[in-house]
């Protein structure tokens, strides 16, 4: 493809995503549908400088304004200029002599020097409480943000052991390691082409966070136990318990979503799990629930969240969320796990959990439960219960009594859990 052609694609690419209106995801998905004769290459190149501009939205939008530039163009233009992420030389056989010049002027302004708004590239409503709780770690974790998450996966233990799909990677040429925390998991560095795998094809693996695959070692499901994922969606986490369930007991994925609950069923097939029995839930209260209060051994609820803890897959979002969105979302979050909550037995496990990096989402909303529960409900402490599900040094994964992933800490997705246990 002639770069012009390659550089216009991505400027309406851009002006699609920075309306901000949709997931970027999704429109980048849309995109490439609509342009399906792109290479591997081409599609790189796109998605990635179309990421590159989400990440540091506020930088390259003043870069963009900045230095000798008077040729009239679309501002997305130079945008994805300054956020390329293909081959150099090849973006400059698309420039003009003037955009060249004006190029080389951005590229001499010391960024160091810059505004911290224009560093860090977040809104304020997330950059202040995130600076009030990290100090000193803000700007590692800013620094962190900044870069695409790597490739994780989970080894589904019902089917093959870690070591045995590492080599198999190997053999295909895919170099992974074990996960420093998950007793399951493989990160890849890159990202190659898996669906067509065996092993990806066979159920051996599945696409998966560390702090996911951490979320459910937190619930720590037994053999013969009936146990609940109360907001399966997709279905990860889902059948990362039921794996740890050695395919026994009973296990139910609700989600109110019945699209999401689809999305479960070839992953389903692939795990070689039947202990699951996926159920979509109008509300906390459908009847259902009623049905199952007071019978179940754990429930996980990873409650919708603002989801800013995968903020280095999906920069989006931090432009797409507000306070308001905020405000909304935590009074959901506590009438779901209210709502969850009813189904457990004596002596069940309760785990709440979000991947956000907000306090307003977490520790708030965990206190809020304990506090009108009357004492019905005991803490656990976090660290305890990852330790008897033998997870990897548990005292660097927790802050008191709850798990607290941090991207520049983890080198996971942000998560936050907390977990308690029925009288």
């Amino acid at each position: 493809m002639h770069p012009n052609a390659l550089l216009d694609l991505t400027t309406e690419l851009l002006r699609s995503v920075l309306k901000l209106d949709a997931p970027a995801d999704g429109l980048v998905s849309m995109f490439f549908r609509k342009h399906r004769d792109l290479g591997v290459r081409e599609r790189h190149t796109l998605a990635e400088t179309t990421y590159t501009v989400l990440r540091q939205r506020l930088l390259y939008q003043h870069l963009a304004a900045a230095g000798k530039y008077n040729e009239k163009g679309a501002p997305e233009r130079r945008l994805a200029i300054l956020a390329w992420q293909g081959n150099e030389a090849f973006l400059r056989g698309a420039l003009t002599a003037q955009e060249q010049s004006w190029l080389a002027d951005v590229q001499k302004i010391d960024r160091a020097a810059l505004p911290d708004k224009l560093r860090h590239n977040l809104p304020d409503w997330l950059a202040n409480p995130l600076r009030e709780s990290l100090g000193d770690g803000f700007w590692p974790l800013v620094e962190e943000l900044s870069r695409a998450a790597p490739l994780d996966l989970r080894v589904n233990a019902m089917k093959a052991k870690r070591e045995e799909v590492q080599a198999a990677l190997a053999e295909a040429g895919i170099t992974a390691e074990p996960t420093p925390y998950s007793p399951w998991g493989l990160r890849i560095h890159g990202k190659p082409a898996l669906s067509k795998l065996p092993l990806f094809t066979q159920g051996l693996v599945e696409v998966q966070d560390e702090g996911s695959q951490l979320l459910a070692a937190l619930v720590d499901p037994k053999r013969g136990e009936m146990v609940v994922d109360f907001c399966a969606g997709a279905g990860g986490k889902t059948l990362a318990l039921g794996a740890a369930m050695r395919n026994t007991g009973r296990l139910y994925a609700f989600d109110v979503s019945g699209h999401r609950l689809e999305s479960l069923k070839p992953r389903l097939a692939r795990s070689g799990l039947s202990n699951v029995h996926p159920a979509q839930i109008a509300h906390e209260r459908d009847d259902r629930i009623k049905r199952l209060a007071g019978k179940i051994d754990r429930v996980l609820v990873d409650a919708p969240c603002s989801g800013l803890g995968t903020l280095r897959r999906n920069p989006d979002l931090k432009w797409r969320q507000s306070p308001k969105a905020l405000e909304e979302l935590q009074a959901k979050q506590i009438a779901i796990l209210a709502g969850a909550a009813r189904l457990l037995k004596s002596g069940g496990r309760l785990v709440y959990a979000t991947c956000s990096l907000l306090a307003q989402e977490n520790e708030r909303v965990a206190e809020a439960f304990t506090a009108a529960q009357g004492g019905e409900f005991v803490p656990i402490e976090a660290a305890s219960a990852l330790e008897a599900a033998r997870v990897s040094d548990p005292a660097a994964l927790v802050a008191g009594p709850y798990l607290r992933l941090w991207p520049h800490q983890h080198h996971t997705d942000g998560f936050f859990a907390a977990v308690w246990q029925k009288r």
